[in-house]
């Protein structure tokens, strides 16, 4: 029983995380991006297009032609853009525990990547092995396996890990909060996938019959 909820709870979605801009976050960098990409040459082009005697008035009166140009664009710019342009996805990603671990050795994040490895997947394989193994040896083999397992088990991060995605939950859900200076650019919603309660149905159920099986193997001796 615990093999067939951990299968699932290795390799299905645990975690999805996706990231849009927002509209008030749009118009918010607007002027920043119209006033670093109206570079030489689009001052150029746009000269081209303007009036000849417009634009020697202008320089002869010393008036900055592209300040004038951001000035009279980007209040209209800026009201469209809050108007009519909707949420742009700009990052979506999903992580099962596996594909995390994989993700992790690819960016050079062996440390975690092996921790993760280790505690959330080789140490409950190896307890249901162990535990499974101990139901058919001798008493004495039997007493010195669930002692082990008792030891191994202390150092499981299973149900530790679980809390960890759920602070990363509450983490990415509290990035959509709008900060004082004014409205986030991009909101991050974060959702559980599937494998999240696979994973957690595991930790109860292992926790649980760990404890119990201990008791009736101890019983039987």
């Amino acid at each position: 029983m615990s093999l067939v909820l951990l299968i699932p709870g290795l390799f299905a979605p645990v975690l999805t995380i996706r990231g849009v801009l927002t509209r008030d976050g749009i118009a918010q960098v607007a002027p920043m991006m119209l006033q670093k990409g109206l570079n030489d040459d689009t001052l150029n082009t746009l000269k081209g297009m303007m009036n000849p005697t417009v634009v020697g008035l202008l320089e002869a009166t010393g008036q900055d032609l592209r300040q004038m140009i951001i000035d009279k664009v980007m209040p209209s710019l800026t009201a469209s853009l809050q108007q009519n342009v909707g949420e742009v996805e700009v990052f979506e990603q999903t992580r099962s525990i596996v594909s995390g671990v994989r993700r992790l050795y690819e960016v050079g994040s062996p440390v975690p990547a092996t921790l993760i490895l280790l505690f959330s997947v080789v140490v409950p394989f190896l307890k249901m092995v162990l535990v499974g193994w101990a139901m058919f040896a001798s008493p004495a083999t039997r007493q010195r396996t669930l002692a082990f397992v008792e030891t191994i088990a202390k150092w499981s991060m299973a149900d530790v890990f679980v809390v960890a995605l759920f602070i990363t939950y509450l983490a990415a859900m509290a990035s959509q909060s709008t900060p004082l200076s004014g409205p986030p650019v991009v909101a991050f919603k974060a959702t559980f996938g599937p494998g999240f309660y696979w994973f957690a149905a595991y930790c109860l159920f292992s926790l649980a019959t760990q404890q119990l099986t201990a008791r009736v193997l101890a019983a039987r001796v």
